[in-house]
């Protein structure tokens, strides 16, 4: 039943895993790809306040919301358009996230053949195994318009399904989280909070992905060893580190050391960000811009000594709706009320309308001699009412041993799927 004078909510959910990419026309995803990472920098500055390590998916949300975009109008569509660094202009926007997706999906084919050719040649065993799914959960009967749900079915790939949250809201949030664990190999679990669907609820939005990607060269176990590490930047404990001297991408700037560890495939990369100061961490991130990290995506080549500490980080669910509304997207959570205008979703009418009520993100990485194994989950919830031979110098050494930023980044684009910060190990 509908109560005259009610807004009604619709849920955007959103899951990713880690992804991994390949090459296409730059062109093609460049809006998708530099709207992550501009979205990567405001987020990161705005969560990374205290001394905890950090992790989100910056294409997980932006993707999410993206799906989201396409059905808002007004005012709405102008601040989510702003704080989401997208053109007004719908056109470009979907086109250039189903590029992106293209690429990303390419990535498990591409080192399937690799993997096959390496074998031969005692190369890396495993290809990079990625998934990548959307889908709509909507409410039966109500009044969707059929241009937005063709335009996520043939842009975003998400299938709409009927559900009845209605008649069960708590049985809807359990489907949906198990549809959640499902695409990220139970990863992600419990994304969706007891408390956050309703009889009002409309619509949820989901991106799942899920990836387990192997190093291009795997770190051996044996040099593996317990090493200091400067726990947010104070005193010195003992943490499991990796050693590894390769070819790795390397560049000084000011302040802080870039390296990049290649995965197979050589199309997406983990990069660390280390400050020169045990204690710089929130120096280098008060400079981290979008155009740094795009710069960053394609490093020269140098022979590194490099320690790099292990690490599994699995925070809990953060909800992120004053995030986005202190970064300015505000009608699209109905302030002041009345505002929001998701009118290209369904019919907005005086006491019959849609809003984001939330967002959940939740996200799980894990680093180690084989590889990176990530998820992601993020659920934007609205209611009614993403030459000549030279002498061969030293390796240049590089110990990861003080709090750092990192991010899994594809290379073609320079699209940050991750971006988070360590700064405990343990």
């Amino acid at each position: 039943m509908i109560f005259a004078g009610m807004k009604l909510p619709i849920a955007c959910y959103l899951v990713s895993l880690l992804s991994v990419s390949f090459v296409c026309d730059a062109a093609e995803f460049d809006v998708a790809a530099t709207a992550t990472n501009q979205l990567a920098v405001d987020l990161h500055r705005q969560l990374a306040t205290g001394d905890a390590n950090l992790c989100v998916s910056p294409y997980s949300i932006e993707s999410a919301l993206a799906m989201t975009f396409a059905g808002v109008d007004g005012e709405t569509r102008t601040e989510m358009a702003r704080v989401l660094h997208l053109p007004e202009n719908d056109i470009a926007v979907p086109a250039s996230f189903a590029a992106l997706q293209h690429s990303l999906e390419e990535m498990s084919a591409k080192t399937a053949e690799l993997v096959n050719e390496s074998k031969k040649i005692g190369g890396p065993s495993e290809p990079i195994i990625l998934n990548i799914a959307n889908r709509l959960f909507a409410q039966r009967g109500y009044d969707f318009r059929q241009d937005f749900l063709s335009i996520v079915k043939q842009d975003y790939g998400a299938a709409i399904e009927p559900i009845d949250f209605v008649a069960n809201p708590a049985a809807a949030a359990q489907h949906i989280n198990k549809w959640v664990a499902d695409q990220t190999r139970d990863k992600i679990r419990d994304l969706i909070p007891a408390d956050a669907l309703n009889k009002l609820t409309r619509l949820v939005l989901a991106n799942a992905l899920y990836l387990k990607a192997p190093w291009a060269d795997a770190f051996s176990e044996k040099p593996t060893q317990r090493e200091p590490f400067h726990v947010r930047g104070g005193a010195a404990v003992d943490a499991p580190t990796m050693r590894k001297t390769a070819q790795f991408g390397y560049a000084k700037r000011e302040g802080f050391t870039a390296v990049s560890v290649p995965y197979a495939g050589g199309d997406l990369q983990f990069l660390v960000l280390l400050p020169d100061d045990v204690n710089g961490l929130r120096a280098l991130e008060s400079k981290l811009t979008a155009d740094a990290l795009a710069e960053s995506g394609k490093l020269e080549m140098h022979e590194v000594d490099l320690h790099l500490p292990k690490c599994k980080l699995e925070p809990p669910t953060i909800a992120l709706a004053k995030t986005f509304q202190a970064l300015g997207m505000k009608t699209a959570f109905d302030i002041p009320r009345g505002s929001a205008n998701f009118n290209k979703i369904a019919p907005r009418k005086p006491n019959d309308y849609l809003y984001i009520s939330n967002i959940f993100h939740k996200t799980f990485i894990a680093v180690d001699e084989k590889g990176t194994e990530a998820a992601a989950a993020t659920a934007v919830v609205m209611i009614r009412a993403t030459a000549i031979a030279q002498p061969k110098p030293p390796p240049i050494e590089v110990k990861v041993d003080r709090p750092f930023v990192y991010a899994i980044q594809h290379v073609s684009s320079g699209a940050c799927l991750f971006l988070g910060r360590v700064t405990d190990p343990r």
